[in-house]
């Protein structure tokens, strides 16, 4: 027990303070201007490549479509999201569903506008109507998703997260930090490698299907975690079923269009109904209460 406690002191040690600089404001308006200088510099790139003014090798790996400089914007902001999804991780498994849930909305967005890739500049619809109907089944989708989300957000409110207190309520948390920081150090790993691919010519993998795959597996490690300090059949339950939920995102991302859209929403209504079943019947305000019998 010393060595896991000595272990758990330096998991906090570490995580606490890059959980503080990443969401103090000054990061968040850095990034924000990151995105902002990421999204210009790539529409100049673009013109230039389409100009035939960037040299070779750089003309290879750029565009010549001006929507891409949108698909590498939104990819920025999954990115950051992601990141924001992890450092969540530790907090509870029903908020980093809740998180999972935007992610996959802002992935749908993404599809929506990397799909007008394939439209020709100026914009027509014109022998693209396939193509539109797909954009349009994707930002529909993102939009049911978006309010299914509200609703999950609601029914959140009166769920009953754990109720520890003391050396074992620490210990639970930085168990939960340490699968954050080992899933943050995988995620920093798969972009690296992302980079240095795209930088040989090769093509990169996808990042976000592939990644939501590890999730998975960090999803069923928390499951596991909460069960050694919350054994009861509700709360393993629940949080199960909250991992059946994210493998769901998971199938929705690698699924055909109009199918992830079905798949998506699918998920999103059956993490409202799994909450909303365990609030009525299962959350502590729903048992019966005891009356003393009468001396």
């Amino acid at each position: 027990m010393y060595v896991m406690d000595r272990l758990y002191n330096g998991v906090t040690y570490v995580f606490d303070p890059l959980h503080h600089y990443w969401e103090k404001d000054s990061t968040q308006r850095a990034v924000g201007g990151m995105l902002i200088a990421v999204f210009s510099l790539a529409l100049i790139a673009i013109e230039l490549n389409r100009e035939g003014l960037l040299p070779d090798r750089l003309a290879e790996l750029t565009p010549t479509s001006h929507y891409m400089a949108i698909n590498l914007a939104f990819t920025l902001v999954l990115v950051l999201e992601v990141v924001s999804l992890i450092f969540t991780l530790p907090c509870s498994i029903s908020k980093s569903v809740g998180k999972q849930f935007e992610i996959l909305a802002l992935i749908l967005l993404r599809s929506a506008f990397k799909g007008l890739a394939d439209f020709p500049e100026p914009l027509t619809i014109i022998g693209y109507e396939k193509e539109l109907l797909v954009i349009l089944a994707d930002g529909g989708g993102a939009v049911i998703i978006f309010a299914l989300l509200g609703v999950y957000s609601l029914l959140r409110l009166r769920m009953e997260e754990t109720r520890m207190a003391g050396p074992t309520l620490f210990r639970f948390v930085a168990a939960k930090k340490l699968v954050a920081l080992i899933i943050l150090a995988i995620f920093i790993g798969m972009g690296v490698k992302n980079c240095l691919l795209l930088a040989s010519g090769h093509i990169p993998h996808a990042f976000f299907e592939k990644f939501y795959t590890v999730l998975i597996f960090s999803d069923i490690m928390l499951v596991l975690i909460a069960q050694r300090y919350l054994p009861e059949f509700r709360a393993v339950f629940r949080n199960s079923g909250f991992a059946l939920a994210t493998l769901l995102i998971r199938v929705a991302l690698t699924a055909p269009p109009y199918s992830n859209v079905i798949i998506g929403i699918g998920s999103a209504f059956f993490a409202c109904v799994l909450t909303l079943v365990y609030n009525t019947f299962y959350s502590n305000a729903a048992q019966p209460k005891r009356t003393k019998a009468p001396r």
